[in-house]
């Protein structure tokens, strides 16, 4: 498996903590973006922003990722943030009605 198949940088700050993805985030990685993300969603006193900007790929479990730490941060009022989300990627969201969920923003803050 390749190591740089996928990427994940966390900027975290007082204002917000941003995960940047970069690459396929898929059965193979998703527990590298599952390490870096939860222990953040479960800080609700700053908002989570992840930047998908240089993300090519995701899959069923990439996109399940991205529910189960919406719901971590809904039960405590925490906002997520999705930043900068490809065209195909957007799509997929839609398809599956997670975008009905989902705060999106087109530029990066």
């Amino acid at each position: 498996m390749d190591a740089k198949k996928f990427q994940v940088e966390v900027l975290a700050s007082t204002e917000a903590n941003v995960l940047f993805l970069s690459g396929e985030l898929d059965l193979g990685t998703v527990n590298e973006f599952r390490m870096a993300v939860e222990p953040l969603a479960a800080n609700h006193s700053v908002p989570l922003k992840v930047n998908l900007r240089e993300l090519s790929y995701i899959d069923s479990t990439g996109i399940g990722i991205f529910v189960a730490v919406l719901k971590i941060r809904k039960e405590k009022g925490g906002a997520l943030i999705i930043q900068d989300v490809p065209a195909k990627i957007k799509r997929l969201f839609d398809m599956t009605g997670l975008s009905k969920f989902l705060t999106i923003e087109s530029e990066a803050v």
